[in-house]
């Protein structure tokens, strides 16, 4: 199985140049261009990493991402803070991270818990679940990020939804009393974030079964919403270079296993 960067999935991922991946990557996934054509090609490694998905959909295909990611090492909650100093590394200022709602450029040493600082922020809520920051699915880094503390605290663990009122601090951002809604520039990645864990967390490893459905106030039901729109945002934001180094960079160097739905979005459908 290859895979095809030349679907209307792959849009923007020309951009991947402005980001360097770590030299680790040979251990993963590398890219060439061709300078003539535009196109791009993947090892074989990523090909390999995703064989036993080959052919597969629906439920089957759900069940053989789950079998493939759960093998990983796991982070400490304490050492989240410094993986999501390089994770999230601002492209353009090696010193700061993006804040993943507010896409504010911070300085990494600003990381803490008062006002303005920026802590670390489970997209999917770990009330949902009940998980808190166990280690597991309370410290993967495939859906925590920087952001600042009093955004992290509006959002606090309300479904994804549209609408509502602007987020201070966060603009392009809005929300209600039982839901909130990014900017444009990352819905994407909160979908694939979400979709992720709920293929990696499915009961079987002393944790809640994490699963999706089409609803807010889900409270601390093991449940995120709404899919629809998730579903829509992942085809609306591709995943583009931030978030395909940050990818690589967690695979290389602290879980060693992927967020499958930013290699391959298709699969969004193909599940769901």
């Amino acid at each position: 199985m290859r895979i095809s960067r030349l679907t209307p999935w792959a849009a923007g991922l020309a951009a991947a140049a402005l980001f360097a991946v770590p030299a680790a990557a040979s251990a993963g996934q590398q890219r060439t261009a061709d300078a003539q054509s535009g196109t791009a090609t993947a090892t074989a490694t990523v090909d390999d990493y995703y064989a036993p998905a080959a052919g597969k959909t629906g439920a089957a295909l759900k069940t053989a991402l789950h079998d493939i990611i759960k093998t990983q090492s796991k982070v400490s909650y304490d050492g989240v803070w410094n993986a999501l100093k390089v994770t999230d590394q601002d492209p353009a200022n090696p010193n700061n991270v993006i804040l993943v709602y507010s896409g504010r450029s911070q300085s990494k040493s600003t990381n803490g818990g008062d006002p303005n600082d920026w802590n670390r922020e489970h997209v999917w809520a770990k009330s949902h679940g009940d998980f808190g920051t166990a280690t597991g699915p309370g410290t993967d880094l495939h859906h925590l990020r920087p952001e600042d503390v009093t955004v992290n605290s509006t959002r606090g663990n309300k479904d994804f939804d549209m609408g509502g009122g602007p987020v201070s601090e966060a603009p392009g951002s809005y929300t209600d009393a039982d839901s909130f809604e990014p900017r444009d520039a990352v819905k994407g990645d909160v979908a694939r974030m979400l979709l992720y864990m709920a293929v990696r967390y499915d009961g079987g490893d002393g944790f809640a079964d994490l699963e999706m459905n089409d609803k807010v106030n889900n409270g601390s039901a093991p449940l995120f919403g709404r899919i629809s729109l998730l579903k829509q945002w992942n085809q609306m934001d591709p995943p583009d270079a931030f978030e395909q180094r940050r990818n690589q960079v967690i695979f290389d160097t602290y879980q060693h296993n992927r967020n499958p739905f930013i290699d391959h979005p298709e699969w969004v459908n193909s599940i769901w």
